[in-house]
């Protein structure tokens, strides 16, 4: 056989078995595309009148959303820098899974509204886009390996697409349809000309959930762009050697204010509660609304509120070197933020196209085996 051909035959056979996990990964991350576009038109619930009154504090939204859910782990709570939207208190545990949220008005901590982010439509597409709605151990390893081999169906389909003449790359590039060309080609060049258009974002899409995927995959990746530091996410601990705090004075609570005198163009303040007396308060910045990347992570003393200098990848982002950030992209390049709404088109598009090729692809199998059986 000729290396063209062996490269067909795993192009073939890797696509025939990754075919169907493919397609739903890929239709899955077209609905998620535009989440948060969608849920904005019936998240009335997240706005409240602006009044001339105190917001309440981190250690007050604890306590009423504990009311809630006493027995779950508290992951933190997100105010918004404006005067009026909802305080959301976020349940969160990996295993047995829980994901939650409680929003309280600012102003009396009245409960607005208390939201299962594992469940409804979204919740469902989640589920399916990350391990395919099967058992989280099962479904995320055969999504994972499913995306990777899809990376090498992508190196495949561009070689086998390079015609061996130059006068024929003009049928690999275009639609050249008659009345009289039959389905089988129309389902070839379905195949091969949309293939090729979306090829490099079809592999950008990949590489960058194999990132979210595999630890082992975000270690290499960050290493080979050069960076430099612990790739993984680091809470420092206290400066202070002891934290005596009165059960009624919490310097923690005068932290959400601090943060929006020193850091008043941000979007919105996220404060994870300390594990213990021993760490630090770990609070990520939003400076840009529907962005990730840029955000930054803080961390302050328990006692005396000094800020922690830290040099990490997750530290303020302007602090960050061009591997940093990078690697801090990879979310808002995977979902397409990073271009804004046109970048989030572009990814809807692109995994719609994606999702299209094994269709195709098990159409051309069947054609040609089909053909083989009746000669």
């Amino acid at each position: 056989m000729t290396l063209k051909k062996i490269i067909f035959q795993i192009h073939k056979y890797i696509g025939l078995t990754t075919g169907i996990v493919v397609f739903i990964v890929a239709i899955t991350g077209c609905c998620w595309s535009f989440k948060d576009e969608i849920e904005s038109l019936y998240d009335d619930y997240k706005t409240v009148i602006p009044q001339e009154e105190p917001i309440i504090n981190v250690t007050k939204a604890k306590e009423i959303a504990q009311t809630i859910f006493p027995n779950e782990h508290i992951h933190g709570a997100l105010y918004q820098n404006n005067n009026k939207s909802a305080v959301e208190v976020i349940f969160y545990n990996e295993t047995p899974e829980f994901y939650q949220s409680v929003f309280l008005n600012p102003y009396s901590g009245e409960i607005l509204k208390i939201k299962d982010h594992t469940s409804g439509f979204f919740g469902f597409v989640l589920k399916g886009h990350v391990r395919l709605w099967l058992p989280k151990g099962i479904g995320e390893q055969i999504v994972g390996v499913s995306i990777l081999l899809f990376l090498i169906i992508i190196v495949s389909g561009i070689i086998l697409w390079l015609p061996k003449k130059r006068k024929n790359l003009k049928q690999r590039i275009k639609f050249d349809w008659k009345e009289t060309t039959r389905w089988k080609r129309k389902n070839f060049d379905l195949h091969t000309v949309l293939g090729f258009y979306v090829s490099s974002l079809a592999f950008i899409i990949a590489f960058t959930g194999c990132v979210m995927a595999y630890d082992w995959f975000y270690y290499i990746y960050y290493k080979s762009i050069g960076g430099e530091h612990t790739a993984f996410f680091e809470v420092p601990k206290n400066e202070s050697l002891t934290i005596n705090i009165d059960d009624k004075t919490y310097p923690m609570d005068k932290l959400i204010p601090l943060l929006k005198k020193q850091n008043p163009e941000a979007v919105s303040y996220e404060l994870h509660y300390p594990e213990g007396k021993e760490h630090s308060i770990y609070v990520e910045v939003e400076n840009t609304k529907g962005m990730h990347y840029d955000a930054d992570y803080r961390f302050f003393d328990q006692k005396t509120l000094k800020e922690i200098e830290i040099t990490a990848l997750y530290s303020k982002y302007k602090k960050t070197k061009l591997s940093d950030k990078l690697l801090l992209m990879n979310y808002d390049i995977h979902i397409g933020a990073i271009g804004g709404v046109i970048g989030k088109i572009i990814a809807f598009l692109a995994s719609l196209l994606m999702a299209s090729l094994p269709v195709t692809g098990i159409f051309l199998w069947y054609g040609r085996k089909y053909k083989q059986k009746q000669s």
